[in-house]
């Protein structure tokens, strides 16, 4: 589905393997009132607007942007890193928590209270790195019954871990999960960035 980002900057994680560092400082961007980003929006006429970062749950407006944005499309997402509570997301925007792995570098800052109160429309996405990162993945799905509760997304790291391999492992498993590229990466190019 044709989609518009609404990328906020400044990201408290490092994860190693990034692929928008260019939105980790809090200073990339440039700030902006809720109508200039709403007209903006508005001009691009896509059916779905995915607020993403950075870390967006560690920008101050975000839930306040949230609830603007839900007042006027049907389909609003948060792609979070699940570090910080989701508690306060409007209940019409659908979550794409992604969950770090340990290959990720940042597994520590998994913030496990958030399992406990996944909304419906939420989405777990984990990153893996290598095989390891897929059996910790597959360990985290069965200790919070994930398969029951949401849609479990799995993705390579570009340049890490062959798409095959995981296709053959989520095949061998019968795993319930979706296999999820990036496709951006795939048409435009790794580097290409603004698509």
């Amino acid at each position: 589905m044709p989609c518009t980002f609404v990328r906020l900057a400044g990201c408290p994680l490092r994860c190693v393997y990034c692929d928008t560092p260019q939105a980790i400082p809090l200073d990339s961007g440039e700030s902006q009132s809720f109508e200039t980003i709403l007209e903006g929006l508005f001009s691009s006429k896509t059916p779905l607007v995915l607020v993403t970062g950075g870390e967006p749950l560690a920008q101050k407006n975000c839930i306040s942007l949230l609830d603007e944005l839900v007042k006027q499309y049907q389909h609003v997402q948060l792609e979070t890193a699940g570090a910080h509570d989701i508690s306060k997301v409007p209940n019409k925007v659908s979550i794409i928590l992604d969950i770090k792995t340990p290959g990720s570098g940042e597994v520590e800052r998994n913030r496990w209270q958030n399992m406990a109160i996944l909304p419906k429309n939420t989405e777990i996405k984990f990153v893996l790195t290598n095989r390891d990162d897929y059996d910790w993945a597959k360990g985290i799905m069965v200790q919070y019954d994930l398969a029951d509760k949401c849609t479990v997304l799995m993705s390579c790291t570009w340049g890490s871990l062959n798409p095959k391999d995981l296709a053959a492992w989520v095949v061998q498993d019968n795993l319930p999960v979706r296999m999820q590229l990036q496709l951006h990466k795939y048409i435009w190019g790794a580097e290409t960035t603004g698509v």
